[in-house]
């Protein structure tokens, strides 16, 4: 699926709900069911600066492909990054790089977060960007 695909199937999921708080609701949903994340890689290396709550977030390069692996000590941040990790993970790093990621609009979701939240939201895609930009430079140099 493509990542804008992926994108479309998230804005239909969300037109469902006709409040915020059922997708409040819902976000909380996503994020008990995002993937474990080691706890090993709760360090500094993998916590995203600029969050109000506690983000890390891992990449690795597998058959040309990015997968992230993310958590949160917070509920909603953690829908938030699986929101993320589902439109992301499984994609080139030039898919990544160049994403326009129009869900965030076209849910609410940025005009319905904290601007803490938001800064936060900001702060995961860079970091997410970061890596796939990381992995396509070093893939070039292979």
């Amino acid at each position: 699926m493509t990542l804008n695909e992926k994108q479309n199937q998230i804005i239909e999921e969300f037109s469902v709900f006709t409040d915020w708080i059922d997708k409040y609701e819902y976000l909380i949903e996503l994020g008990k069911n995002l993937q474990t994340f080691d706890e090993k890689n709760k360090t500094e290396q993998y916590l995203i600066k600029g969050c109000q709550s506690r983000v890390w977030i891992d990449a690795e390069y597998v058959n040309g492909k990015i997968i992230y692996k993310a958590d949160s000590d917070a509920i909603i941040t953690k829908g938030i990054i699986s929101l993320l990790i589902r439109v992301m993970s499984e994609q080139e790093p030039d898919e990544i790089i160049n994403a326009d990621l129009f869900f965030i609009n076209k849910t609410g979701l940025q005009e319905n977060l904290s601007p803490t939240r938001a800064n936060g939201l900001s702060a995961m895609i860079k970091q997410m960007k970061l890596y796939a930009l990381a992995f396509k430079v070093k893939k070039n140099e292979l």
